[in-house]
Order: structure tokens, then sequence, then C-alpha cells
């Protein structure tokens, strides 16, 4: 499905990858809060973020916990725990396609509470697309565009968020710079339909 970075749902849950994209910059991160966007995760994502085991922990990665330990504790990104239900609807999503609990559980909860599911992995983002309502599935790069189009963000933003996005090590320059162009493209011909339709409503006045 094409993105469209005109319209952006504001309330998200964020997997594992996706909580570290938009933390990884923070012009990005707070532009989205400024403009009424939230997040929220599940327990199997924070334990993911936070306590799952790796054969090797980067200062970056370290850097990373360590925003979202602050924005847990300020409750600006809350961790959302998961009843019986939510987890039957985990082991029948694992069934269709192996993804880590994090992933499963995002798209379950973002289903029961009917709100986006925010991920930047492809297949989770195919599954969920067959479970979740229509363009109820965002990535980071399609925020970052929205925030464009919508002139949160100056085209001055661009390049230093990307900057801030690699100094941790993370991978979406390419799409991100896609979808810079894409916000441009429609706000472009969003103005221009603007345009056209004030023209074409002077031009059906009667003379005075």
């Amino acid at each position: 499905m094409a993105v469209d970075p005109s319209q952006f749902h504001l309330l998200n849950v964020a997997d594992t990858c996706s909580i570290w994209n938009i933390l990884s910059s923070l012009r990005l991160y707070r532009a989205a809060s400024s403009a009424n966007c939230s997040f929220c995760c599940t327990v199997f994502v924070l334990y993911e973020c936070l306590h799952k085991k790796r054969k090797r922990i980067l200062p970056e990665d370290e850097e990373l916990k360590s925003r979202l330990k602050q924005e847990r504790d300020s409750q600006k990104i809350i961790a959302c725990s998961l009843d019986v239900a939510d987890l039957q609807d985990v082991e029948i999503l694992e069934n269709r396609r192996r993804l880590s609990k994090g992933e499963l559980s995002s798209i379950a909860f973002a289903k029961k509470t009917q709100q986006a599911f925010l991920t930047d992995d492809q297949k989770a983002r195919k599954l969920a697309e067959t479970v979740l309502a229509s363009r109820m599935t965002q990535t980071t790069p399609h925020l970052f565009g929205w925030l464009f189009f919508t002139y949160t963000l100056a085209d001055g933003d661009k390049d230093s968020i990307i900057q801030e996005h690699e100094r941790l090590n993370r991978p979406l320059r390419k799409h991100f710079e896609e979808m810079y162009f894409e916000a441009l493209r429609c706000r472009l011909l969003a103005q221009s339909t603007t345009c056209h339709d004030e023209v074409s409503d002077s031009t059906l006045r009667e003379p005075e």
C-alpha cells in the first residue's frame, strides 16, 4: 500500500525497532510530540528494549535505552499489559508468521485499542496490514514525511534529524530521504489543488 504523508494517525502502538528509530533523533521525537502524536508499547516490547540479553551492547544501544527509560519514567511512553484474550491473539498471529513477541503483541494490542501499529519491520508491516483496519499500519519514515507535510518540521531539519539518527547506528536514511521528497510532492499537489479550486470558484461568481 502506498504511503500518504498527508495523513498520519496520532495514537500509536510502537514495536521495538520503531521505538529505537523515533528516539534516535530527539528533534524528530520532540516534533512528533508537539504535533500531538503519542506512542505506547507493550510489556513485551519494553522487555526486548531494556532487558533482553544481547551478544554485544554498544554505547549507542545504552543511549537509546537511557532515552526510553526517561520517557517511560515520565509516562510519555507507557508500557501496557496484555490480558488473556490479547495473548490468545498473539498465539494466533504467531502461527501465521514468525515474528518476535514484541511485534506480535503490538499488533494485537493495536487491534484491541484501535490505535495504529508503528513498525519499521517489513514482515511485521505486511502481517499487520492483513489484520488491522486500512491505513492503521505506519512507519517512522511515514511520521517523518507527515511532519514535513504539515510544516511541523522545516526543510532545514531534514539533515539534522538524519545525522542524529545515524549517529546512533540507525538505518533509515534512504527511507527518510524518499519520504521527505514525497511529502514535498504531496504538499505541492495539495497547494495546486487548493489554488485550482479557488480559481474555479471565482469564475462561477456573477460579476458585480
